[in-house]
């Protein structure tokens, strides 16, 4: 019969106790990350949210703007981008489109009113801030009360004139949503 000496009983405490004190610190990471809001820059103080809000879920959008010509100017018409799990474009999990509206797979939706913005990138599309005027179905955008859209890249009008009144222009953009309850 073999028995285990004293190293190796120090060692095997020693590990499991670093290994216990990673999982401990990981769940308050965690934990703490639900209430973490995206690094806004300064001249962006008007997206501060709500001090009592949780946040829900956080996707990442590629997709377009859709831009139509009036014969002197484009106006926006309306987002149409898949929303996803990573910054990698992977995990499909729902898209966003006119209303503005993000539905996910199971079928929940929001609908929001912009409530601010601002636009710390002159080549992109302004960051926001909205709030929910309507909640519907079950998944994960039933209980949204506040959205952010950050970390945009693209998607401004064209620069040049249409060729014709009614054309459309989709301008390919990325941003980050995240999205929030009221805490209870």
């Amino acid at each position: 019969m073999q028995f285990i000496n004293i190293k190796q009983i120090v060692r095997l405490v020693v590990l499991f106790g670093v290994v216990g004190l990673m999982l401990v610190f990981n769940s308050l990471a965690l934990a703490g990350e639900g209430y973490r809001s995206p690094d806004l820059p300064p001249s962006c103080g008007s997206l501060q949210v709500p001090v009592r809000i949780k946040k829900t879920s956080h996707s990442y959008a590629v997709g377009v703007q859709i831009y139509r010509w009036n014969g002197t100017s484009w106006d926006f018409v309306a987002p149409l981008a898949n929303l996803y799990a990573n910054e990698n474009f992977n995990g499909k999990i729902g898209f966003h489109y006119a209303g503005p509206t993000w539905e996910s797979n199971s079928g929940s939706k929001v609908v929001a009113a912009r409530v601010a913005g601002c636009t710390p990138d002159a080549s992109a599309i302004p960051w926001l801030l909205l709030q929910a005027v309507s909640n519907d179905g079950p998944g994960i955008f039933k209980k949204v009360d506040y959205i952010h859209r950050v970390n945009t890249a693209g998607g401004l009008a064209p620069t040049v004139a249409g060729s014709v009144i009614g054309e459309e222009k989709r301008v390919p953009y990325t941003a980050e949503y995240y999205f929030y309850r009221v805490d209870d």
